[in-house]
């Protein structure tokens, strides 16, 4: 999601990150044990990525960022993820706290966490097993099923069917645009799609939609091709029409199924070149600013 904010910073200021609330590792999820709060991880680093690209704006996202060191108590934790934390403490409302934050750095956006409650992810995942390569296990807890080695067949969402925020709702009512990925498939950029109120608002919204595929496949993911994972979203969104499939032109080129694939979503393919030039699988900010711009017309 940073890569696309920032991209999308570019052309807008008005923003808003829905994000997952399901992280479970780390920072996050010893915070949210303790204290039985939503995982703060995910919407700190969404904060971080609205953060202008000037000196100050800079040293807040490295702040909030930064962790602590040693073996004491605070060490592990993120900055950032303390802030929020405290704020939510002393607010009592998540969606406040975050927009505090935002404020104190002058984010160009505004950040939202698209459940009420902190969730899990469940997932059915084959190949664990070498002696029954075929029998099917359960795997629960975001860490867990992003660093799987067995192939994920579905996820679900503990409890499943979680109350949206209001606030995610109505900035979706009101979008021109909603942009899904790029980002980890099966715990970051399905989930969303789960929750059965944000579901039903993006499938009924008057926005236009647009999904932006990874540029190679992640843990979780492997082995699958470009329209394995446009499948795999469409298993767990039958009702969901993409309006344009942003692509890389080179991760994409050996994929022959992918123009029928994305027409059978509603969309087009478009193809861009999306990639850094330095030969890692992420997107570069600029590149994808300008493709999102073509895109949107703007």
């Amino acid at each position: 999601m940073a890569v696309n904010l920032r991209a999308l910073q570019h052309l807008t200021d008005q923003l808003t990150a829905i994000v997952t609330v399901a992280d479970d590792g780390g920072s996050s999820g010893r915070l949210r044990r303790e204290f039985d709060i939503l995982p703060p991880g995910d919407l700190r680093m969404a904060l971080a990525a609205l953060c202008d690209d000037d000196p100050v704006g800079r040293t807040w996202a490295d702040v909030l960022q930064a962790r602590f060191t040693g073996d004491g108590p605070l060490g592990g934790h993120a900055i950032g993820n303390l802030l929020i934390a405290g704020l939510w403490q002393q607010l009592e409302d998540p969606v406040a706290g975050l927009d505090m934050v935002a404020q104190l750095l002058g984010a160009r956006g505004r950040v939202l966490p698209m459940a009420s409650v902190p969730l899990q992810i469940e997932a059915d995942v084959i190949g664990l097993d070498p002696v029954a390569p075929d029998e099917i296990s359960t795997l629960r807890g975001q860490a867990t099923v992003a660093s799987t080695e067995g192939e994920v067949a579905a996820v679900r969402l503990v409890p499943a069917d979680p109350p949206a925020r209001p606030e995610c709702l109505e900035a979706i009512r009101e979008a021109d645009w909603a942009v899904l990925g790029p980002g980890s498939w099966f715990t970051s950029v399905i989930p969303h799609l789960l929750v059965p109120e944000l579901a039903d608002a993006l499938v009924t919204a008057r926005c236009r939609r647009v999904l932006t595929l990874n540029l190679s496949p992640e843990g979780e993911t492997r082995g699958f091709s470009p329209s394995r994972h446009l499948e795999m979203l469409a298993d767990h969104a039958p009702r969901l029409r993409i309006d344009v499939v942003l692509a890389d032109e080179q991760t994409v080129e050996d994929d022959p199924h992918l123009e029928s694939y994305v027409a059978s979503l509603g969309g087009r393919l478009v193809r861009a070149d999306v990639a850094m030039r330095d030969g890692s699988a992420r997107h570069d900010a600029l590149r994808l600013a300008a493709a999102y711009a073509e895109v949107m017309g703007l």
